[in-house]
């Protein structure tokens, strides 16, 4: 028999729990990524990170932004995308510029 749940022992904040009418996160990575394309008119590699904040998401999205010969040497940037609780994009900002082959020597 499992314990019964708390909501006082629950590490997410209350306005984040499942069921509670937010914007679920494969969906915020949607609408990060289709916004952020349509604003720079390049489509987004991939979603690395997506977090919840107290206004709504935050995500970060890798963008080609300079294609090369060999594919290694390709620029790409990562970049930061503030959304509210119902996905709409409210900011965003180019945190890091990079070659595709670029090893990533943080942690």
């Amino acid at each position: 028999m499992s314990p019964e749940w708390s909501a006082s022992e629950d590490p997410l904040p209350a306005r984040v729990r499942p069921g509670d009418g937010r914007l679920s996160a494969p969906k915020a990575m949607r609408s990060a990524a289709d916004q952020l394309s349509e604003l720079l008119g390049r489509a987004p590699e991939a979603i690395s990170a997506v977090r919840p904040t107290e206004e709504g998401w935050e995500a970060d999205v890798e963008v080609l932004e300079l294609e090369r010969i060999p594919e290694t040497t390709s620029v790409l940037a990562s970049y930061r995308v503030q959304l509210d609780a119902e996905g709409e994009l409210t900011a965003y900002e180019r945190v890091r510029r990079y070659t595709r082959g670029q090893i990533d020597r943080r942690g």
